[in-house]
C-alpha cells in the first residue's frame, strides 16, 4: 500500500483503483493497521448489502460561508475534486435488514416476518450511520440521482457522468472506498481506473435504471 498525509495532516495508506474487500487488505495492510483489520475475536455478525440513493457533504462553519458565497460547492483548495458521502437512512437499514432476511430464510411464513424483531441496529454503529459527523456541524444532503443530474448539467453538456473505482483508504479504525465521478469528455485523464458497474461480488457497485421507478442508488455490502 502507497502512504501519504491528507489535508487534515492524518497518515492513510491506500491502494489507487481497486475497493479491497477485508481478506485483501488483511494480506497488504502495514504492520501497524493489522491491530484491527486482523482481529480473530470478532463475533459472527450479519452481512448486508444496503442500496443507498442519497448523499452527504459535511462541513464546518468556514465550509457553509463558502458555500453561500458562491452559491453552490466548491473544493477550497483549488484542486479537481469534491468529495461526499453515502448516506445511510435509517430506511436503508431496515431495507438491507428485510433483503438480508429474505435471501437467509426465504420460506418463512407471514406470521414468522410479523414476529421478527429488528436486529440490523444494534451493529450500524460506525460513524457512518451516525446523524452527527467528525467533520462539521453542517450537513447538506441531497438525492444521489440529483446530484448526478446537476452534474450532468453542469460538468457534462446533458451526458452522462462516468463512475470509476476510485480507491480504497485505510485509516486507523477506518476503511474508505471512493468512487470517482466525472465528464465523459474526460476519459483520457482517468482510463487507470475500472468503471464502476452492478457487479454482485463487488464491494461497491452502482446500478441505475434510468427507464423504470428505480432510482440511481450505489450498493454497499458488508463483505469479509
Amino acid at each position: 500500500m502507497q502512504k501519504r498525509k491528507n489535508r487534515r495532516e492524518y497518515n492513510e495508506h491506500f491502494v489507487e483503483g481497486q475497493h479491497l474487500k477485508l481478506v485483501e487488505l488483511k494480506l497488504i495492510a502495514p504492520p501497524g493497521k493489522k491491530k484491527y483489520i486482523c482481529k480473530e475475536n470478532i463475533p459472527s455478525y450479519p452481512r448486508p448489502e444496503f442500496h443507498v440513493s442519497h448523499l452527504k457533504h459535511d462541513t464546518n462553519q468556514v465550509g457553509l460561508k463558502g458555500i453561500r458565497r458562491d452559491g453552490g460547492f466548491k473544493d477550497p483548495h483549488k484542486d479537481y475534486l469534491l468529495w461526499w458521502s453515502l448516506s445511510v437512512r435509517p430506511d436503508d437499514v431496515t431495507a438491507a435488514e428485510t433483503g438480508l432476511l429474505e435471501k437467509t430464510f426465504p420460506d418463512r411464513s407471514q406470521e414468522q416476518v410479523q414476529r421478527q424483531q429488528s436486529f440490523l441496529g444494534r451493529f450500524a454503529t460506525s460513524p457512518a450511520f451516525m446523524k452527527s459527523s467528525r467533520l462539521g456541524s453542517y450537513r447538506f444532503t441531497f438525492p444521489l440521482e440529483e446530484v448526478l443530474e446537476a452534474y450532468s448539467e453542469q460538468f457534462c453538456s446533458g451526458a452522462q457522468p462516468v463512475l470509476r473505482v476510485f480507491e480504497t483508504v485505510l485509516y486507523k479504525q477506518e476503511v474508505v472506498y471512493s468512487v470517482l465521478v466525472h465528464s465523459p469528455a474526460n476519459q483520457e485523464l482517468f482510463l487507470k481506473y475500472p468503471l464502476l458497474t452492478d457487479d454482485p461480488n463487488a464491494v461497491c457497485a452502482f446500478k441505475d435504471d434510468s427507464s423504470g421507478d428505480l432510482r440511481p442508488c450505489v450498493r454497499l455490502t458488508v463483505m469479509s
